[in-house]
């Protein structure tokens, strides 16, 4: 009988440069900056616990052992709320992008993310900015967990 599945929270995740391996980790220097939350608003709705990135970033997570799989609500974080940018998140597993979403502004309702790990290693989420907007703006990944074995 399989073991019931783990969901490791983003918000909870620890950081590593060599890692205990004995789940999954942020990898320390490889990638922007995380700050880890728990009670944060996308779209207008809050959430109990995610990441807050910059509008570029790249988050790097060593899984460490067999996951099933990552789901969140992607969208443009509460506390940017003079922005005029757009961004579009991005979910890679070893490498190959294996979801992505349109465009998304501060008024919008956050994306469903919902990911099969199945076979991978590794996980990075990646923000990019899309259009002209100039100013900064924070992008979360909400309610982000790793469910695994």
């Amino acid at each position: 009988m399989p073991a019931p599945a783990q969901g490791y929270a983003l918000a909870r995740l620890g950081h590593s440069a060599y890692g205990k391996h004995t789940g999954p980790e942020l990898r320390t220097w490889a990638g922007s900056w995380v700050w880890q939350r728990w009670g944060l608003e996308v779209g207008g709705r809050r959430f109990s616990q995610g990441i807050t990135v910059d509008s570029r970033s790249s988050v790097e997570i060593d899984l460490n052992r067999q996951c099933a799989s990552f789901s969140a609500r992607a969208g443009m974080d509460g506390l940017a709320l003079l922005t005029d940018a757009e961004v579009r998140f991005s979910v890679y597993g070893d490498g190959r992008r294996l979801w992505r979403s349109g465009a998304l502004g501060y008024r919008d309702a956050p994306a469903r993310v919902e990911v099969s790990l199945a076979g991978h290693e590794t996980m990075r989420l990646v923000v990019e900015r899309v259009g002209p907007g100039r100013l900064p703006a924070l992008a979360s990944w909400a309610d982000a967990v790793i469910s695994c074995s």
